[in-house]
This record gives C-alpha cells, structure tokens and sequence, in this order.
C-alpha cells in the first residue's frame, strides 16, 4: 500500500523563496501547495486539509500573524511553521504568541526546517494522557485552554500555555533553557537570543503576581523550576 505523504501549505509572496522552498520540500518527499498571499493561504488552509502549513510573516492582504491567529483559533492542534527574515526576540514573541508551533528564521537548512516539520507534526498529534494537570493552587485544562490559580482565571498566550504545561508536567524538577527550547519550542537554544527568559518573566508576572507563595523560580547558571516554596523567584 502506498504510503500517504505529508501536505504541506507554503505561503509565501516571494516567487523565488517559494519555489526554493517547494523544490526542497517536494525532495524530502512532502506534497506541497502554493499561496502568494495572505487571503489566498487563510483560505485554502480553512477550506483544504494540510498537515502543517508554513507562512512568512510579511505578505500581502494579511500577514502571517493574524494567519496564524485565525487558523489557530478554529483548530488550535494545526500545525504552523512561521518563515521569516525577521529574527529579533521581540519578533519571536510575537511570532508565537500568535499560536505558531515553530519559528525559524531565514536562511535556513533544508534538513533542519525538514525536521522541524516532523517534530511539529508528531507533537500535535500526540493526545494528553490528562485533561487535567494541578500543582498546589494552580490548574490547567489542557483540552479547554483555561489556567486558574485559586480559581482566578490567568490570561495566557498560546506559547506561555505550553510552557506552564511542560513545567507542571515537569514539576519539582530544575529545567534548563536548552531542555525547554527543545521540548517546548522543538527548537535548539540559540545562546544568542533571550526569548525564554522573557516567556518565563511573562509566565511569571501572571502565575505568581499578588499570590503570597511563588511557584516559578530560578536556579541561576542552572534553569527554572516549579516548586512550592515561598521564596523570591529573582
């Protein structure tokens, strides 16, 4: 029986990194689809099915982002890999507030973008063994999205759900930045970039802030941990 591949959405306005793109996926054996611009991509990704799609962030119509958003709030599991020239932390961020799975920026390797989507792809299809996760006064439903903590409802960004997921799932345990980008991110960490000390100042300042016993601490040279303990987290 021949083997189903993997589709894959591409959108892209540049004719020439599209078409590079293409070709390098279509060699790792993946069935590519083409939009130029924002509207067009939204659309066939809301009306087609695709395992991952892929965006730049910059394009006409509407940008990657609020592509992202958009496909992301009818199907949070939809796998989407952000393509960009635009590699600033702050770019980043903002990349994956907006619910993106992945972030790389450009130029890249062929293999590693090739990896990337298999690693995307296998995390959202993975199923959670608990809808259900609690750690002292804090609780989180991973199938509605919602965190509390003493029954007050905290605003999280899709990214700062995940990492609060990893380390209530990782609990009492000192996770290193290199651990959580790849765990959280499926990403190595670049020593360069600050982004997951300020994902952890985010997560921070709506977990623990106006709450008497702190739960997100750090270890310095060491990592972070989630622990009950009533210390100052700095």
């Amino acid at each position: 029986m021949k083997e189903e591949k993997i589709s894959i959405l591409v959108i892209e306005d540049d004719a020439r990194m599209a078409e590079l793109i293409s070709r390098g996926l279509v060699e790792f054996g993946f069935e590519v689809t083409l939009a130029k611009d924002g509207f067009t991509g939204l659309k066939k990704a809301q009306e087609e099915h695709f395992d991952l799609v892929l965006t730049d962030i910059i394009l006409p119509g509407i940008n990657g982002l609020e592509v992202c958003k958009r496909i992301k709030s009818a199907d949070e599991r939809y796998p989407v890999i952000m393509l960009t020239a635009l590699g600033t932390t702050d770019d980043k961020v903002e990349g994956f507030d907006a619910g993106a799975d992945d972030y790389m920026v450009k130029p890249f390797e062929m293999r590693e973008l090739n990896a990337r989507i298999h690693a995307v792809i296998k995390r959202s299809a993975s199923l959670p063994k608990n809808d259900i996760l609690k750690f002292a006064d804090l609780e989180l439903n991973r199938l509605t999205k919602v965190v509390k903590r003493c029954n007050v409802v905290l605003a999280l960004t899709p990214k700062e759900f995940n990492l609060l997921e990893y380390m209530m799932l990782n609990s009492n345990r000192v996770l290193s930045k290199s651990e959580i980008a790849d765990k959280v991110w499926d990403t190595k960490f670049d020593t360069g970039t600050n982004f997951i000390d300020v994902y952890i100042s985010y997560l921070r300042r709506k977990v623990d802030k106006g709450f008497p016993c702190k739960l997100i601490h750090t270890k310095p040279g060491m990592g972070f941990i989630l622990k009950e303990e009533d210390e100052n987290p700095e």
